[in-house]
């Protein structure tokens, strides 16, 4: 990868995580988020919703309706999760979005044996990457490595993980399973 495609996402990360940063004690960190963006839409703030593979997605996460239902149906401030269209303007938000996708793995994180989805004994945003698009349910498919999903969340990540300081990088957003 070239130095200009690097910085290009560096760039692009950076940028998302100064929009959808929300707050420290979140389980899913901005770094995370920010990637996890970048994969499902190179974090296009107007993608719309469409129909896509059997589902109906919407927003820079790609977020569906049962994936903001399983997240508790976050709305926008003021909004009722019952109101037509109520989910189509939270996913289509980023930070509304953004927290759907914090509840989402929060839920899903804390069931140890579903949450480590990659099967390294630890809990991490590359678990949650699997969780994001595989769904919660059923995270453990050898194969999600081989998406184009999986190749630009990486990218990204690695990014990140280079930019870090190394006294983080190994413990950045991790849990260990017991």
């Amino acid at each position: 990868m070239s130095l200009l495609q690097r910085s290009m996402i560096l760039v692009t990360a950076v940028l998302c995580l100064s929009v959808i940063y929300v707050s420290a004690d979140a389980d899913v960190d901005a770094n995370c988020l920010g990637c996890m963006c970048e994969a499902a839409t190179r974090c296009n703030a107007t993608t719309a919703c469409h129909h896509s593979g059997g589902g109906y997605f919407c927003g820079p996460f790609h977020i569906s309706w049962a994936y903001w239902a399983d997240a508790k149906k976050p709305v926008l401030l003021h909004d009722d999760p019952n109101r037509q269209g109520a989910f189509e303007d939270c996913a289509k938000d980023l930070y509304c979005s953004a927290s759907v996708v914090r509840t989402y793995m929060k839920t899903f994180a804390q069931k140890t044996e579903k949450g480590d989805c990659n099967g390294d004994g630890k809990i991490d945003c590359i678990d949650f990457a699997y969780m994001h698009r595989l769904g919660g349910y059923s995270c453990k498919d050898a194969s999600f490595t081989k998406t184009a999903f999986y190749e630009r969340f990486m990218t990204c990540w690695k990014v990140v993980q280079e930019a870090m300081p190394q006294t983080t990088t190994s413990s950045s957003n991790s849990s260990s399973i017991s």
